[in-house]
């Protein structure tokens, strides 16, 4: 897995997975999935629907 998704995008999805996680538990609704994903790809700065379109943000 190479890198992918620049530091500044990592930030925010880092902040916005982190929201949406939290509205998921106040709301008992499944958005908490879509902020885990995400949380996820900031933390890991690899994000997997960029590959079939060559994208880096790196």
């Amino acid at each position: 897995m190479t890198c992918n998704v620049g530091d500044t995008e990592r930030m925010v999805r880092i902040l916005v997975g982190l929201l949406i996680i939290g509205i998921g538990f106040a709301l008992s609704s499944w958005w908490g999935v879509i902020g885990v994903v995400l949380a996820f790809t900031g933390v890991s700065a690899w994000c997997p629907a960029y590959l079939p379109f060559n994208i880096s943000t790196k």
